[in-house]
């Protein structure tokens, strides 16, 4: 079983802060909000630009270009991963962070989308460097009225509670924010990953030289009837909190392998 590793005291921690929305998003100016309301030792490091879907990429055809742009705030020209990676490996090498946190992404982080978000990447790459990580979300329906005040509300109390409990050191830590008032809230859910796909909706069109070409769109197949996911628990008004494990492997398919393929000697 892997270490459970937990952060008692809080204000004392070094944290990161990172996401795929780039470093002039709200969201970011949301998260250093809530960061501030945790430590004083907060840094920043994100994209220069937006990377939303970008999943869990790395730039390895072209240089990475850290700026400075005041103390303890740089912006990178790579991924959300090449910022944390960069971050922990590079800019932040003599200190490393206690804590990386992730977002707030502009929208929800539901079911499948955890596969492309640039969000929860930043956050999985603080797991794989040994440093605990949550991945923070708002979802909106109103982009002239985006309740990033929900976020942070109830952020700084949740940190500190799932902190101050800890989680196992392959695991991050999927937090979803719902397009609601904070006193409309519903509460906290602990919440399974629900099934919510994107990309099925595909939109032919032509430019203007009568070329064709394809936009991914935004239409999403998904069930928020089913009840333990986050989608559920969006869909009612619950904050979702949903531990994402960096180990795909499958425990009853590998067991029916073993059986197949029995190791010699074993």
């Amino acid at each position: 079983m892997s270490e459970v590793k937990a952060i008692k005291e809080i204000e004392k921690c070094r944290i990161l802060l990172s996401n795929d929305d780039g470093i002039m998003a709200p969201g970011m100016a949301a998260l250093e909000r809530i960061a501030a309301n945790l430590s004083d030792d907060v840094w920043v490091v994100a994209p220069a630009n937006e990377h939303s879907g970008a999943g869990h990429s790395l730039t390895i055809h072209h240089p990475l270009r850290p700026v400075k742009l005041s103390d303890r705030r740089f912006t990178v020209s790579g991924t959300p991963t090449d910022s944390v990676m960069v971050a922990v490996n590079h800019i932040m090498a003599d200190h490393p962070p206690d804590l990386i946190l992730s977002g707030v992404n502009f929208g929800g982080n539901l079911g499948e989308d955890v596969h492309y978000s640039g969000t929860v990447a930043a956050a999985m790459e603080g797991t794989l460097l040994g440093v605990p990580a949550i991945a923070l979300s708002q979802v909106w329906s109103d982009i002239d009225n985006i309740r990033w005040e929900t976020a942070e509300y109830f952020a700084p109390g949740l940190i500190r509670k799932i902190c101050s409990a800890g989680w196992s050191e392959n695991v991050l830590i999927n937090l979803n924010f719902p397009d609601r008032a904070p006193e409309n809230v519903s509460g906290v859910m602990p919440a399974n990953q629900g099934k919510h796909k994107l990309g099925d909706d595909l939109v032919l069109r032509d430019d203007p030289r009568g070329r064709p070409y394809l936009w991914i769109g935004t239409r999403r197949v998904s069930d928020p009837s089913a009840r333990g996911t986050d989608l559920k628990a969006i869909d009612e008004g619950y904050i979702s909190v949903t531990p994402l494990n960096v180990d795909l492997t499958h425990g009853v398919s590998m067991k029916s392998l073993q059986k197949i393929f029995p190791i010699s000697g074993a």
